[in-house]
């Protein structure tokens, strides 16, 4: 029997969404800053990758379980049915630039569910997937297209620049962050930069960030470790001294002796005014909303990252937020304005690579 809900959801109305009139012209600005970003780094290694999360870290396969029971308000689009279905995770961090993990910076997760059933979003309407994108903050770093736009083209200036100087900046920015973090405070700013602390990326909890349509609602959605032996990785330090790669070791050592357990949790808007579509940056409030259960994500122990698993899943799958259901539509400029970009990057990789990029089945 259907719990019943302890909040009551506010169904989307097409005008909370806010369309500025020259976002088009910035939409096209951000797939120029990217495409220069993934042209940069083509140029100089000879192989396509992402223009942003460029390097992976973890390359899981599992199965993620719809529950049973929920109410029908959480029983929306991918999570209607009950059932399992298979599920590939990516592990990643920001840089559009392969960097030594030294350089500290945000982490991220995709997800992609297969065996989905349901209206497609255009573009998708052949496929069977549902894609989520996701990073280790509550909240976006910009507000809206234009902002983030900005922060963009800096990015794209340090592209490839000075790999030794980043390594010496991110040191300085993470002291900056710990001294920040131990009177109680946090800059998203810093962590953007470089200082993001050395912890182990399985121990975050990853959200969507921006919100998507959920059925007839609205909504964000995080994926929390919940495992015993995720959980006791939840801000522990990693060794990254002389270790480029010491994030993928730490995914790696940990899946040949353990597996791991998440919940994907969606938390239902009930205000607008407090829980906005259009400005990225504001936290919904979770006293007002709490995010709850509706999948469980499960992953055995397996190899983590390998070449032949990277050249199956870096090169030869994409990660949009646009791949999906109509049922869970990406809401926002900050959404809005990265399709294109996100449709940029995966037809550069697959020409450049002379790997096709298809949705798996």
């Amino acid at each position: 029997m259907a719990q019943p809900l302890p909040i009551r959801p506010l169904p989307f109305e097409p005008r909370f969404e806010e369309v500025a009139d020259d976002e088009a012209d910035t939409s096209r600005a951000i797939v120029e800053a990217l495409r220069y970003i993934i042209e940069t780094t083509y140029e100089d290694g000879g192989h396509a990758i992402r223009s942003v999360h460029a390097k992976s870290h973890g390359l899981l396969e599992g199965h993620l379980t719809v529950l049973e029971g929920l109410a029908p308000e959480l029983a929306q689009g991918a999570f209607a049915t009950p059932g399992t279905r298979p599920v590939v995770m990516r592990f990643s961090t920001n840089p559009g630039d392969i960097l030594d993990d030294n350089v500290s910076t945000p982490r991220g997760l995709a997800i992609k569910i297969m065996e989905v059933e349901g209206s497609r979003l255009p573009g998708s309407e052949d496929d069977a997937t549902q894609d989520f994108v996701m990073v280790n903050a509550p909240v976006f770093i910009a507000p809206d297209p234009k902002a983030f736009l900005k922060s963009l083209k800096l990015l794209a200036k340090t592209t490839d620049k000075a790999p030794s100087a980043k390594q010496a900046l991110s040191a300085v920015l993470r002291g900056a962050e710990s001294a920040i973090e131990a009177v109680g405070g946090e800059s998203a700013m810093l962590k953007s930069m470089g200082g993001h602390p050395e912890t182990n990326i399985l121990g975050e909890t990853f959200y969507s960030v921006v919100p998507v349509l959920y059925g007839p609602y609205f909504a964000k959605i995080n994926v929390v470790p919940v495992s015993a032996e995720l959980k006791e990785l939840t801000d522990q330090k990693v060794d990254l001294k002389d270790k480029p790669n010491g994030l993928r070791e730490a995914v790696n050592q940990h899946f040949a002796r353990h597996g791991g357990t998440w919940e994907v949790r969606v938390q239902l808007a009930t205000d607008l005014k407090e829980m906005p579509i259009e400005d990225a940056t504001v936290e919904w409030p979770e006293d007002q909303s709490p995010y709850l259960t509706v999948a469980r994500i499960e992953v055995t122990p397996q190899s983590a990252w390998t070449d032949e698993r990277s050249t199956k899943i870096d090169d030869g799958m994409s990660f949009s937020p646009w791949h999906g259901l109509a049922a869970h539509r990406p809401l926002g400029g900050i959404m809005r304005s990265r399709k294109p970009a996100y449709e940029m990057s995966a037809g550069f990789r697959a020409e450049h690579n002379g790997c096709p990029i298809r949705e798996p089945r």
